[in-house]
């Protein structure tokens, strides 16, 4: 009888954990580029195709101040990995930028291309503007009201499932 009592009121608890990591999933977003010799390529999930495009990926030097000065390349993969790439890239320090066809901005990174073939990337990085610069990138994306509606729902549901467990044990007579 108690075993069936605690699966009843323990179910909503177990549906709210079941579905943590689905909504965590969406929120991993921005770029990662990496260079090798005098190819430099970029790697991204944050865009959706859109018109058969994924989008542009722009190569900037120091001296180019915009998307559309940069060496461009369309973007190519699944819906999991979008990527794209340029060989032939004279040593020197790049601003790598990503837009997705919808006009939003996946990132930009800088990468250092040296005269040897030994991979070098450095450490600044930028997400999408109008966010947090922290965490995994997920903060960096403008999420909807049903993505945060879903987020504070499970924030709730982790607090009461707290409080009843708490109480709970400091009563040990009660399921």
């Amino acid at each position: 009888m108690h075993t069936k009592r605690l699966l009843l009121r323990s179910g909503p608890i177990l549906a709210a954990t079941l579905a943590l990591p689905v909504g965590q999933t969406a929120a991993v977003s921005g770029i990662s580029v990496s260079t090798t010799g005098s190819t430099v390529s970029v790697v991204t999930s944050a865009c959706a195709r859109i018109n058969g495009s994924w989008g542009n990926a722009a190569l900037l030097t120091s001296r180019q101040a915009n998307f559309a000065q940069g060496r461009q390349a369309a973007l190519a993969g699944t819906t999991v990995r979008q990527s794209a790439a340029w060989s032939g890239v004279s040593p020197g320090t790049y601003t790598v930028a990503v837009v997705c066809s919808s006009g939003s901005t996946a990132g930009s990174q800088s990468v250092i291309v040296s005269s040897a073939s030994a991979p070098a990337v450095s450490s600044t990085s930028s997400s999408a503007p109008g966010g947090v610069l922290g965490g995994m990138g997920g903060a960096a994306r403008d999420y909807g009201p049903l993505t945060l509606g879903i987020g504070s729902a499970l924030v709730g549901t982790g607090v009461i499932a707290t409080g009843w467990c708490m109480r709970r044990h400091s009563k040990p007579y009660r399921l």
